[in-house]
């Protein structure tokens, strides 16, 4: 839930240090709490609108019995999360929302294979359309502050397509058009 996006074994065990594999994703998929598929031989799970529903509810019980020192203070940060939706009227999903700079990261990981090598905007965001432009271009915006990541005008403007020019996100007053991300320093 906290990812806010279906997620696969090994970006499970990334997050949260656990995978979803054999009785445990079997009974998960039963309750209907987990959906799970397998894409390129990986299962890739995602949090079901019950699965959802059971962790609102979670957070008004109280904390379970011989869970110890780390699931009280779980259980009393719960609590507190529960009290501030409550008070503010906002639903999980508004406090979740999908890390979309972590989503550009991994698709720019994917389509270049490559540190340092120019990707286009334009295949970026056709592999992101599930992702709305604003979510992306926000997210381009917070990459490009770092000093690893550069999103830039193409040189040769003659090679720009329509696409490659309607996929671009101005930032300072300038449509860019190429993300590359090097090597974290």
């Amino acid at each position: 839930m906290a990812e806010a996006r279906e997620l696969t074994n090994a970006e499970l065990h990334a997050v949260a240090g656990i995978k979803l594999d054999g009785k445990n994703r079997r009974h998960l998929n039963a309750l209907d709490l987990v959906s799970s598929t397998t894409v390129n031989r990986a299962f890739v799970h995602e949090l079901t609108d019950r699965g959802a529903v059971w962790c609102a509810e979670e957070l008004a019980n109280p904390r379970p019995a011989r869970s110890g020192y780390a699931g009280g203070a779980l259980y009393s940060v719960l609590g507190g999360l529960r009290r501030h939706l409550d008070d503010s009227g906002q639903t999980l999903a508004d406090i979740f929302r999908p890390d979309v700079a972590s989503q550009v990261e991994a698709a720019y990981a994917e389509l270049t294979r490559k540190i340092g090598m120019p990707l286009r905007l334009s295949v970026l965001r056709e592999r992101l359309d599930a992702i709305p432009r604003k979510d992306v271009d926000r997210a381009l915006a917070v990459l490009a502050r770092r000093g690893d990541v550069h999103v830039r005008a193409e040189a040769d403007q003659k090679t720009l397509t329509d696409l490659d020019r309607e996929a671009a996100v101005v930032l300072g007053g300038t449509p860019r058009h190429v993300l590359t991300i090097e090597a974290a320093q």
